[in-house]
């Protein structure tokens, strides 16, 4: 199985219409979508995800942040699919971002970010339990595999 993370577009982004165009770029780097959910994450859920950074002087308006609005929250999966991911987005906030990236294109916030993404394997394993369980995430095969995924050996 490839690996997986956990992807989260957050409320800003739902306020602004970009959901779709996000999806479509995971889409056409390659990444297959395996589940997704349209809620409204509580803040007690917003705390568990957020947990690492209990303590910081960021944690609660982070966590009223992603619990003020509907979010849509999916789950990824590829080889590499945690890094690819994490290139994709960008530096944290829109204003550091590099053109190109999801935060670099549609923000310029320094406070909202777009998006939340997995930070590595074992967060994204953390994470994805924390939305999903095992009979919500759907395992496929795509037409296009080889293209996509394949060696020129």
């Amino acid at each position: 199985m490839a690996e997986r993370t956990l992807i989260i577009i957050k409320p800003d982004a739902i306020q602004r219409h970009l959901a779709g165009r996000i999806i479509a770029r995971f889409e056409k780097k390659g990444l297959k979508l395996v589940a997704a959910k349209f809620i409204q994450i509580s803040e007690d859920l917003a705390r568990r995800l957020y947990a690492v950074h209990r303590g910081k002087p960021f944690y609660e308006g982070l966590t009223k942040y992603l619990s003020s609005a509907p979010a849509l929250v999916t789950v990824w999966e590829a080889d590499g699919v945690v890094e690819i991911a994490r290139k994709m987005m960008g530096a944290t906030f829109g204003y550091e971002a590099q053109p190109g990236t999801i935060r670099g294109d549609f923000s310029s916030s320094r406070g909202y970010n777009l998006v939340h993404g997995s930070d590595s394997l074992k967060s994204a394993e953390h994470e994805i339990k924390l939305f999903f369980g095992p009979d919500e995430i759907i395992g496929y095969d795509v037409a296009d595999a080889p293209w996509l995924y394949g060696k020129n050996d």
